[in-house]
Protein backbone atom coordinates (compact mmCIF):
# COMPACT_ATOMS: atom_id res chain seq x y z
CA UNK A 1 0.00 0.00 0.00
CA UNK A 2 1.06 3.56 -1.32
CA UNK A 3 1.47 6.12 1.03
CA UNK A 4 -0.97 8.08 -0.99
CA UNK A 5 -3.83 4.89 -1.04
CA UNK A 6 -2.61 5.48 2.91
CA UNK A 7 -3.82 8.77 3.43
CA UNK A 8 -6.57 8.56 1.30
CA UNK A 9 -7.64 5.93 2.98
CA UNK A 10 -7.30 7.47 6.22
CA UNK A 11 -9.06 10.99 4.95
CA UNK A 12 -12.14 9.24 4.05
CA UNK A 13 -12.39 8.03 7.48
CA UNK A 14 -12.04 10.57 8.97
CA UNK A 15 -14.57 12.42 6.66
CA UNK A 16 -17.35 9.96 7.73
CA UNK A 17 -16.18 10.38 11.33
CA UNK A 18 -17.31 13.89 10.88
CA UNK A 19 -20.32 13.68 8.85
CA UNK A 20 -21.24 10.76 11.70
CA UNK A 21 -20.36 13.71 14.13
CA UNK A 22 -22.26 16.34 12.31
CA UNK A 23 -25.72 14.32 12.66
CA UNK A 24 -25.90 13.52 15.90
CA UNK A 25 -24.78 17.13 16.43
CA UNK A 26 -27.95 17.65 14.66
CA UNK A 27 -29.91 15.62 16.07
CA UNK A 28 -28.39 16.48 20.07
CA UNK A 29 -29.42 20.19 19.17
CA UNK A 30 -33.41 19.26 18.46
CA UNK A 31 -33.54 17.37 21.17
CA UNK A 32 -32.46 20.17 23.59
CA UNK A 33 -34.50 22.35 22.49
CA UNK A 34 -37.26 19.97 22.51
CA UNK A 35 -36.53 19.37 26.68
CA UNK A 36 -35.74 23.32 26.48
CA UNK A 37 -39.71 23.78 26.06
CA UNK A 38 -40.59 21.39 28.25
CA UNK A 39 -38.97 22.18 31.41
CA UNK A 40 -40.29 25.69 30.53
CA UNK A 41 -43.77 24.44 30.47
CA UNK A 42 -43.32 22.77 33.50
CA UNK A 43 -41.68 25.39 35.30
CA UNK A 44 -44.91 27.34 34.08
CA UNK A 45 -47.22 24.85 34.99
CA UNK A 46 -45.99 24.85 38.67
CA UNK A 47 -46.06 28.06 39.02
CA UNK A 48 -49.11 28.69 38.37
CA UNK A 49 -50.50 25.78 40.93
CA UNK A 50 -48.64 27.74 42.91
CA UNK A 51 -50.58 30.38 42.03
CA UNK A 52 -54.00 29.00 41.87
CA UNK A 53 -53.35 27.42 45.34
CA UNK A 54 -52.53 31.11 47.29
CA UNK A 55 -48.56 31.08 47.15
CA UNK A 56 -46.69 33.59 45.19
CA UNK A 57 -45.13 33.36 42.11
CA UNK A 58 -42.42 31.18 41.73
CA UNK A 59 -38.95 32.79 40.63
CA UNK A 60 -36.79 29.78 40.01
CA UNK A 61 -34.17 31.90 38.60
CA UNK A 62 -34.25 33.94 41.80
CA UNK A 63 -31.64 33.28 44.74
CA UNK A 64 -33.09 32.65 48.30
CA UNK A 65 -32.63 35.68 50.61
CA UNK A 66 -29.87 34.03 52.39
CA UNK A 67 -27.48 34.32 49.94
Amino acid sequence: MTDTTQLEEKIAHLTRTVEDLSDIVARQETEIATLTRRVEMLLQRSAEQELDVGGTAVLADQRPPHW
